[in-house]
């Protein structure tokens, strides 16, 4: 954080003393105001519901640009990681801010995969949900309890510990995730194998069983990667921001990530995608591709109730710059499947070509995200609606834990405290007589 040579006046129209107050400079992006000191210099807090304009911490892992539709790690656009590197290239990068050569990626692949086995006993704590459990549910359970199992590395001013539990939960993720699907099938868990990549490891275990193994397929396998790629991480968003805050408390890095996995269950935030294929398949049950207009002009009447699902962003107020690389692979999954002419891939693309051309959706900026086509992929491939926020927690691990390593960096890290505005009535007293 670099100290901007102009500073910011905070002035009054009662006559108050002005205030001023330091402007910092990141690399690329808006300058900060410093306003650390003004509840002591003015007795007042801020107001900012929804964090729309706070920047509650420094970073260095992700840079986003909203207007101009870009997303970037460490300083590497999106579209050149999606299709020069793999997941664990990505990660490397996340977590240790460049990306590997030959030798670094031989070695993080090689530790991550070695890994990727849980604690035998994580079956019996898993038979304890009901089969019918939303595998978030489970998930949320799973990441808390790896800190009862695995708690010789969870001191955290401790930097190897930190470094072991990072591997720890990115290698783990899939093995849990897919232990949960297996559950609510009543299927055998799989264990994994070390000779498959970290994304057909995950494929094996979803989808093999003890009597028939599963066969990767490579398109199949660099779609799912490219997904986890495209959700590693995405800056100071809801879930990102909880692991921060959990964090702040000195807790454990499972207990911090588990509050990640609960934060991303949200159908505004993670369950996105899930509830976009929703749409899509009640769209196609209420007459396909032959309503979508009708379907739209209800979109745009505010007293319909009815919702667009998959577009817009609360950043991007431009093209995500995950859904077009999405879109291609979309296509890629469905032509090696056989599904191209899958109804709601269609459905999707006429959705799409309306929202680019209607004003309406133009002047509102209301153009596909990543989760309007992940949702068709994750499908295609086998994947149920109900596992869709699990994979994206899958993904986001890297990124919260990268997220999480980095405050308890900071020096000027501080536990979490926002403040409020009361409105609740003034002090007064019991009444003598109930």
């Amino acid at each position: 954080m670099e100290l901007s040579e102009k500073k910011a006046t905070l002035s009054f129209s009662d006559g108050s003393p002005s205030v001023e107050f330091p402007v910092h400079k990141g690399t690329v992006g808006p300058d900060v105001i410093d306003i650390r000191k003004l509840y002591g210099q003015t007795g007042m807090f801020t107001y900012d519901p929804g964090f729309m304009a706070t920047a509650a911490c420094e970073s260095g892992i992700t840079y986003i640009d909203g207007d101009k539709g870009q997303l970037m790690y460490r300083g590497y656009p999106i579209d050149q990681l999606a299709q020069k590197c793999d997941f664990m290239d990505v990660c490397y990068l996340i977590l240790n801010g460049e990306l590997p050569n030959a030798e670094q990626k031989q070695e993080f692949d090689s530790l991550v995969t070695n890994h990727t086995m849980v604690q035998e006993q994580m079956q019996h704590f898993l038979r304890g949900f009901r089969p019918d459990a939303h595998p978030m549910a489970i998930l949320t359970g799973l990441v808390g309890a790896l800190s009862a199992f695995y708690h010789d590395s969870t001191d955290i001013t401790n930097p190897h510990h930190r470094h072991v539990s990072a591997i720890r939960l990115i290698a783990k993720l899939p093995t849990l995730v897919a232990m949960a699907y297996k559950y609510s099938l009543g299927q055998p868990f799989i264990y994994p194998k070390n000779d498959l990549s970290y994304t057909g490891n995950f494929l094996r275990m979803m989808f093999a069983t003890p009597c028939e193994d599963y066969k990767v397929n490579e398109v199949v396998e660099r779609a799912l990667d490219r997904i986890f790629i495209l959700h590693a991480d995405h800056e100071q968003n809801a879930s990102t921001s909880t692991v921060r805050l959990c964090g702040s408390s000195g807790t454990n890095p499972f207990a911090a990530i588990a509050a990640g996995v609960a934060c991303l269950w949200g159908p505004a935030h993670g369950g996105a995608n899930e509830a976009c294929l929703n749409m899509l398949e009640e769209l196609q049950a209420n007459g396909g591709i032959d309503k979508v207009g009708e379907f739209m002009e209800k979109v745009k009447d505010k007293n319909s109730g009815v919702r667009l699902m998959g577009f817009g962003h609360r950043v991007y107020k431009n093209y995500d710059p995950r859904a077009k690389l999405m879109q291609e692979t979309c296509k890629e999954v469905l032509e090696a499947l056989g599904l191209e002419n899958d109804p709601l891939f269609k459905l999707a693309m006429e959705l799409e070509r309306i929202a680019l051309e209607d004003p309406y959706f133009v002047e509102r900026k209301l153009y596909p995200n990543v989760d309007f086509y992940s949702g068709i992929v994750q499908r295609a491939i086998g994947i149920p609606t109900s596992l869709f926020t699990a994979i994206f927690a899958l993904a986001r691990t890297v990124g919260w834990i990268a997220q999480w390593n980095e405050m308890l960096s900071d020096p000027d890290y501080k536990i979490g405290r926002p403040r409020q505005l009361y409105v609740g009535p003034t002090q007064r007293d019991v009444p003598a007589q109930r």
